[in-house]
């Protein structure tokens, strides 16, 4: 997916108690987010993508989406997306909707 000569976006993970985040940080804070919620042990609600003008239009969201998704077929969690983007990549992607929760 990276091209030669782009930048590489490094995709990092937090999770706190029941929320959590994908992310790209710079030293000025964070560029791009999804946020989650955990409702269950097994399930996650994506609740909001936001990339920064400086990333827009570059993939990062989506690349955000495909994270999470690495991360709930590692970890056998449920995605449910509530946010309007998350919904449109799984719309796009079939690939990617073995994790939605029922």
């Amino acid at each position: 997916m990276d091209e030669p000569g782009a930048p590489r976006i490094e995709i990092r993970h937090e999770e706190k108690g029941e929320r959590g985040a994908f992310f790209v940080e710079a030293e000025a804070g964070r560029l791009a987010e999804l946020t989650y919620a955990r409702t269950s042990p097994q399930t996650a609600v994506i609740e909001h993508t936001e990339v920064s003008g400086a990333l827009r239009g570059g993939g990062v969201g989506r690349l955000l989406v495909e994270a999470a998704v690495q991360w709930a077929r590692r970890t056998g969690t449920r995605l449910v997306p509530e946010c309007t983007y998350a919904k449109s990549v799984f719309a796009r992607h079939p690939e990617l909707r073995d994790v939605l929760a029922g």
